[in-house]
């Protein structure tokens, strides 16, 4: 038996210290050094700042990787409890504190159990989800290879469900997410002679306005999908007509064919408002993370493990998407078959990115349970 005391106090530790995507150098020597610890083949500087963990059996079977992930959030803590955060405007707001430490402790766990096992364990220690696709980069640079995995799974923990409840879902269960950059250029000018002038800021604002019927009008109402403006610039001085807008879009979609659909609209809306106001535009997507997708058999495979290691009523198949958030473990379901579940964070919990939000403690042993059952399940001896 692992001492679970031991794995709150390095997610306590870890909470204090939160570094931001692809700084996690910190973080990074702590999981690498805990892991080679527990006797693991420890790889680091995959994706720049991610930790590569393998646990070799030396008996022939399949390899399947568990991941987690490292960075935190630009907020600025506003709990009051002895961990909180110790650098300034950096917090753990999405629990991968947690999520980190859960991973450690069924490490440890695993490697206790090694002679119960025929294949290899992957521990995958990623920087980088916050935006920053620290997936894709661990993906570029092997860590899917030598061993080649398998199979992937990987959890998050889900405020506003009841503490402790592991569940999944098969297919769509993550929204994709799509940042669109875009300038509108016109023809500033005075503002008493707007005839003479393009103006971008009526352009965008049309632009912003044709936006709001892409969902309505262009998708069907069985999908799921969400436009944000969440940036609109332009201007500088009250009597003029600024030449150049900028906005940045955030795109939300179930499925790849969602976002195809909703990019080339808003691109269609985009090119129809600048012409009617005689102004020229550029897109640009600097960050797509596409939809999380759960592959069924892996997803029924999951289930049918933890209804072995879980008491029944704490296991819940979800036939409707928990979420819009995205996350890029999408990434390795591309390349790989397997699934990315849930646990309760309890109901009471304040949401994710929120400034007050804390990881709960008392989940660490359940996803330690839960890795403990899918190691079970697809590397026991026959």
């Amino acid at each position: 038996m692992v001492d679970l005391n031991k794995y709150i106090e390095i997610r306590r530790a870890i909470h204090r210290n939160p570094e931001l995507k692809y700084e996690e150098f910190d973080t990074a020597k702590l999981v690498s050094e805990h892991l080679i610890s527990l006797g693991y083949e420890v790889t680091t500087g995959i994706g720049k700042t991610g930790v590569k963990a393998v646990l070799y059996s030396n008996k022939p079977g399949p390899t399947i990787a568990f991941r987690a992930d490292l960075d935190a959030l630009p907020i600025a803590e506003l709990n009051d409890f002895d961990h909180k955060s110790c650098n300034e405007g950096k917090m753990h707001a999405c629990g991968h504190d947690g999520h980190t430490a859960s991973l450690l402790c069924a490490a440890e766990s695993l490697a206790i159990n090694k002679e119960n096992y025929c294949g290899n364990i992957v521990i995958i220690m990623q920087p980088a989800e916050e935006g920053g696709a620290g997936a894709k980069a661990m993906i570029d640079d092997g860590v899917l290879e030598n061993p080649r995995v398998d199979k992937i799974f990987g959890f998050h923990n889900r405020p506003g469900f009841r503490e402790g409840l592991v569940f999944a879902k098969s297919g769509s269960a993550m929204g994709g997410n799509t940042s669109i950059e875009v300038i509108i250029r016109g023809v500033g000018g005075h503002a008493a002679m707007p005839h003479l002038a393009s103006d971008p800021i009526v352009a965008g604002s049309m632009f912003v306005i044709q936006l709001q019927t892409i969902i309505s009008r262009k998708l069907s109402p069985l999908t799921s999908a969400a436009i944000t403006v969440a940036e609109f610039n332009a201007g500088t001085a009250q009597n003029v007509i600024s030449s150049e807008a900028s906005l940045v879009l955030s795109v939300r979609s179930d499925n790849h064919q969602t976002n195809e659909i909703m990019i080339r609209e808003i691109e269609l809306a985009l090119k129809c408002s600048c012409e009617q106001q005689g102004c020229t535009y550029e897109l640009s997507i600097p960050l797509a993370i596409p939809a999380l997708v759960n592959h069924k058999k892996e997803t029924k495979e999951l289930l049918e493990a933890f209804h072995v290691a879980f008491d029944e009523n704490d296991i819940l198949e979800i036939d409707y998407m928990p979420t819009m958030g995205a996350e890029d473990f999408s990434f390795y379901l591309l390349e790989r078959p397997g699934c990315y579940f849930f646990i309760g964070n309890g109901e009471d919990s304040k949401y994710l990115h929120n400034p007050h939000y804390d990881f709960n403690d008392s989940i660490i042993p359940v996803a330690n349970t839960a890795y403990m059952a899918l190691a079970e399940y697809y590397l026991r001896k026959e």
